[in-house]
């Protein structure tokens, strides 16, 4: 029997929909600047972009309806509403005709961004894990199985805070679809069961509060909710 030197933590999961299952999460993959009118506001190029990757540890998922304390080392957090892709099958250099029996299921997720963290790491030419990767920073509702999902492509996607609209899109506005995104990514790393992937958020990412509560929702999907402590 394998000892240990102190427990080991326990493994991130997320809900199944319909359910009693969880979904073991292995890593968060998040991609950058998928939606055009976000590349703009953001300062980048859409056309000219190809797509790029960052990382979330896996422990940084949190349950739909969790109230998240403010994060520390920051004066500016963001909301980033984002379908999230769940992989049951691994493979790399997967085509992007095969790449749909990769996926598990879709799900609606939150990246959470400290954006003045973000930035002091662009300006300096530094990985951006201090403004991405913390605790409690991708929130996920209940995964919904693929078959079950009629048509992700054309799902409207929108987040409000404090009932105010603050995001809305499509999922075919994606500039690098879902598929496309799996080809890329497995091109680059060995995708594997449990993997996640947050495919990029619309306009209109902005700062939230103590106190504001986060609603987030993707058409055929179990909608998210999260509050700010």
């Amino acid at each position: 029997m394998m000892e240990y030197v102190f427990e080991p933590s326990q493994i991130p999961t997320v809900a199944v929909k319909g359910t009693s299952k969880r979904f073991p999460v292995r890593r968060i993959f998040c991609v950058g600047r998928n939606y055009a009118e976000h590349t703009r506001e953001m300062g980048g190029d859409p056309d000219r972009e190809p797509p790029f990757f960052f990382t979330k540890p896996a422990d940084a998922v949190v349950d739909s309806g969790a109230k998240i304390p403010f994060p520390q080392a920051t004066n500016s957090l963001h909301h980033e509403m984002e379908l999230v892709v769940a992989i049951s099958k691994g493979g790399v250099n997967i085509a992007q005709e095969t790449a749909s029996d990769h996926i598990f299921g879709y799900g609606a997720g939150i990246d959470l961004t400290r954006r003045d963290l973000q930035q002091i790491a662009k300006d300096k030419r530094r990985p951006w894990d201090s403004g991405k990767a913390f605790d409690q920073s991708a929130p996920c509702a209940a995964l919904t199985i693929a078959t079950e999902v009629s048509d992700i492509t054309n799902s409207k996607i929108w987040l409000t805070v404090n009932g105010e609209t603050r995001q809305s899109a499509t999922i075919a506005d994606l500039i690098w679809s879902i598929e496309e995104v799996i080809a890329f990514l497995s091109a680059e790393f060995a995708l594997k069961p449990g993997d996640l992937i947050y495919t990029g958020t619309p306009a209109g990412v902005g700062a939230i509060q103590s106190g504001d509560k986060i609603e987030g929702c993707i058409e055929g999907l179990t909608p998210i909710a999260i509050t700010l402590k």
